[in-house]
């Protein structure tokens, strides 16, 4: 086997470096152990020897390069890139794209463009004509992409996958180009470009006999389309949200169709009924998944409907009217379920739940969020039918009583996500709830008896927790944070926003919690710079921070966050006591691209326009409109010519510490 050599060789005696007995097939199983998800883990292993950096160069097939800047000299570094993820770059104009596309042109394959702006036809063709083996293109977002940009596109032969959702120029005449040239597209997502029409669609049903994967979501079709659509015999998902002119005489074009659909979405179609859905059941024998939230009434007839499905897993009825007969009617469904979701159904009542809970033992995933006329029959069915749920959303759901909450913990101890936001619970449900060891994202906001006491169950019992909601669960303080701190260490998100009893005592301990990724803390008076700055220091990864409100983090916070937050992305910091000094070292941070600055009474105009023009990365600024008319007007079009977009807020100062007087409802709550 090839032994490593080093990428240049000194001249003269040099220190033999310990690392070149490594085979080069062994560097690369290293690396693939060590995957793409911490990005930490990779720049320390190049950083050991210049033969482990020469070997992750060549290694690397994926690459998600954190700035626009750095584009010019990455095809240096990384020769075989197959995979180009360009979300973070809000700036690639043509010359970039031609530059790229010959640096790579043996090896590119797939191209992310969904945050990208600046670039055109011309780029788009350059990519097409210098990556023969491009089979992957993600073009949303891009809304001033107009019919020569799919016409560039479609030069792209072997392309298999394109998603333009939001490309809100191209018309019939572009995606015709895409269906005459594209010929192996298996995935096609046109999802909010409002000027294709039945044309357009008919086209690519036509031309793209392979089409596994379609999303028509809000475009202005009609059954014309829908006919050549349903006849494609690979098609496996077909989404059609939101689509008015979608109704029962198109979907009955079916009985002439012999369809593979898997995944069928329907959702704010008013004009589908259990008339249109009828036609499938003789020929969509193997629909897996059936989503028609925010669409028509759950009846009888609708419920007798779908028994025909018997191969279907994944049902979603969000949004919809449920009656209780529509829900009797699906009691007898040979289906076996894996997920089902009522969220925020009116109509579902403990008498028709209990009945369907019962002929669906085996349910994964439950979602009856914002039912508000269950009660402890309902939930005493669901745990004791559905021992087996890995996942039960059940916000807001008001009339259920403590005691039913109890038979979770003892009942549905397979549980890795629990959604009890604004419910009646205390510290004993909590202590039920800790027996679910498997636990993975846990939500308690506006929790308002659950204390200390409880929580400190979750943290000695839930060890693989990575995601904790305490938004206005006011009765948490410094002590359950520790807990949990200290027993999860996994821990990758937690909102502790509006609880006034949380301090930097409570930041110390989550420090310890080196996977923690987005902190919320809003309106959290007496955090300050020192809590701030241990988070900084031992949460390397962290990427989304929410310090609104939080009138004690001052410049000191931002220094730590500029010094020890590489990775950090987005950040809300209104209401601080942050000055010109503490934006520019946040400035200083190359990944930052999302930023909202609203009444933060430190800054001047200079101070706000000098941190503009350091952060080369920003895509978003949220400030006050008072800012625009100040800020010169040359500064705020070089800004947005290299890809930002601002948002300007004319909101009044809020200082009172309890806004929409949380304390009032929480104090009446039964």
């Amino acid at each position: 086997m090839k032994k490593l050599k080093n990428v240049e060789e000194e001249e003269g005696h040099h220190q033999p470096d310990p690392f070149d007995g490594l085979t080069e097939e062994i560097i690369h199983l290293i690396l693939d152990h060590l995957g793409d998800d911490d990005p930490l883990a990779r720049k320390s292993f190049s950083l050991a020897c210049k033969s482990f950096l020469s070997a992750e160069s060549r290694h690397r097939r994926s690459l998600r390069p954190l700035s626009s800047d750095l584009l010019p000299s990455v095809p240096r570094r990384y020769p075989y890139i197959s995979r180009l993820d360009l979300s973070l770059c809000p700036r690639v104009d043509d010359g970039m794209l031609t530059s790229l596309s010959r640096s790579w042109s043996t090896t590119l394959r797939s191209v992310d463009l969904s945050r990208s702006r600046f670039f055109s036809h011309v780029g788009l063709s350059s990519l097409a004509a210098n990556c023969a083996g491009l089979v992957e293109i993600d073009l949303s977002n891009a809304t001033e992409l107009t019919d020569a940009a799919a016409a560039a596109i479609a030069e792209a032969r072997n392309l298999e996958r394109l998603r333009m959702g939001r490309c809100k120029l191209i018309t019939d005449m572009g995606v015709g180009c895409i269906a005459v040239g594209c010929r192996k597209l298996t995935l096609l997502c046109l999802k909010w470009c409002l000027r294709v029409s039945d044309l357009g669609v008919g086209l690519i049903a036509m031309k793209c006999a392979d089409i596994r994967s379609l999303d028509l979501s809000y475009l202005p079709i009609t059954e014309k389309s829908l006919q050549p659509v349903l006849k494609l015999q690979n098609l496996e998902e077909l989404i059609l949200e939101g689509c008015p002119g979608i109704c029962d005489d198109g979907l009955a074009t079916l009985k002439e169709s012999g369809l593979s659909l898997k995944v069928l979405n329907l959702s704010n179609c008013q004009n589908v009924s259990q008339v249109g859905l009828s036609s499938l059941t003789s020929e969509a024998q193997c629909l897996q998944q059936l989503i028609l939230s925010y669409g028509s009434p759950v009846t009888a007839d609708l419920g007798k409907c779908l028994h025909k499905f018997s191969s279907l897993q994944v049902v979603r009825l969000d949004g919809c009217m449920v009656t209780c007969p529509g829900m009797k009617a699906m009691v007898n469904w040979g289906a076996r379920l894996k997920e089902l979701s009522l969220s925020k159904c009116l109509g579902v009542t403990d008498d028709c739940l209990s009945f369907l809970v019962q002929t669906q033992r085996e349910l994964r995933k439950l979602d009856i969020t914002c039912c508000r006329k269950i009660t402890y029959a309902s939930i005493n069915s669901i745990t004791s039918s559905c021992s087996s749920l890995c996942s039960l959303r059940m916000e807001l759901c008001t009339l259920v009583s403590r005691d039913a909450y109890l038979l979770i913990g003892r009942r549905c101890q397979n549980l890795e996500e629990l959604d009890l936001t604004d419910n009646d619970i205390d510290d004993e449900v909590l202590m039920s709830i800790s027996r679910c060891s498997k636990l993975r994202i846990l939500k308690l906001g506006v929790c308002s008896k659950i204390t200390d006491d409880g929580l400190k169950h979750i943290g000695r019992h839930c060890l693989n927790l990575i995601e904790l909601d305490l938004y206005r669960s006011m009765g948490i303080t410094d002590a359950g944070i520790a807990e949990i701190a200290l027993g999860c260490p996994a821990l990758e998100m937690i909102n502790m926003a509006y609880n006034e009893d949380v301090t930097d005592v409570a930041l110390i301990s989550l420090s310890k919690c080196p996977r923690l990724k987005a902190v919320e803390i809003r309106g959290c008076p007496y955090v300050s710079s020192i809590g701030l700055s241990a988070i900084a220091r031992g949460c390397r990864r962290l990427t989304l921070l929410d310090i609104k409100k939080c009138y004690n983090i001052n410049d000191n916070g931002m220094l730590s966050l500029a010094q020890f937050s590489p990775n950090l992305r987005q950040i809300n910091l209104s209401y601080c006591s942050v000055t010109d000094v503490g934006l520019l070292a946040l400035a200083s941070i190359k990944c930052l691209q999302n930023m909202t600055i609203l009444h933060v009474a430190g800054l001047t105009q200079s101070g706000l326009a000098a941190a503009l023009l350091a952060c080369r990365c920003l895509m978003k600024v949220k400030l006050h409109a008072s800012f625009k008319s100040s800020l010169p007007e040359s500064l705020i079009s070089y800004i947005e010519a290299r890809g930002c977009i601002f948002q300007w807020r004319d909101k009044v100062c809020q200082v009172e510490m309890d806004p929409k007087g949380w304390k009032l409802h929480l104090s009446k709550s039964p």
